[in-house]
C-alpha cells in the first residue's frame, strides 16, 4: 500500500544513512542532513504566506536531485516546488502533505545521499557505499 510517510520515519530514514549527522547551522528551526559535513537534506516546518504571524504549515524537506529529474518531479508531483532558499535546478523541495507515497520519499532521499556521496574522492565515498 503506498502510505505517506511520517515526520519520525523521515528523520530516522535521513539519519539510517551512512556516516549522516544531523546539524543546525541555520538555526534551531531548520534540520540539516549532512554526509561527511556535506549537506544532502533540510527538514524545517513550511510557512503559509510571508507574514512572521502566520500559521505553520507543513514541514519542508530540501534534497538534491538530477536537474531533469528535479523537473520531472515537479510535474508530477504538486507537493514537489524548486528548491525553497536553494539553487532552484539542483534542488528541489518536498511539501510534506502526506501526498507522496513512503516509497517515492525514500527515493528521492536515496537520491539526493547518493548525488552527494558521488562527488567525494574515491576515498571517502568507497566505505559508504559498502554501507548501503
Amino acid at each position: 500500500m503506498n502510505e505517506p510517510m511520517t515526520l519520525k520515519e523521515i528523520q530516522d530514514y535521513l539519519l539510517s544513512k551512512p556516516a549522516t549527522r544531523l546539524d543546525y547551522p541555520f538555526g534551531p528551526d531548520v534540520q540539516v542532513y549532512k554526509v561527511k559535513n556535506k549537506m544532502f537534506a533540510t527538514l524545517a516546518l513550511g510557512k503559509i504566506g510571508k507574514s512572521q504571524d502566520t500559521a505553520p504549515s507543513h514541514w519542508w524537506m530540501n534534497l538534491k536531485c538530477e536537474p531533469n529529474e528535479a523537473l520531472i518531479l515537479r510535474d508530477i508531483f504538486p507537493a514537489v516546488i524548486p528548491g525553497y532558499h536553494m539553487n532552484k535546478r539542483l534542488w528541489n523541495t518536498v511539501v510534506l502533505d502526506d501526498s507522496i507515497p513512503k516509497g517515492e520519499i525514500e527515493r528521492m532521499i536515496d537520491n539526493s545521499y547518493l548525488l552527494v556521496v558521488n562527488k567525494m574522492t574515491k576515498k571517502e565515498k568507497q566505505p559508504l557505499l559498502m554501507q548501503l
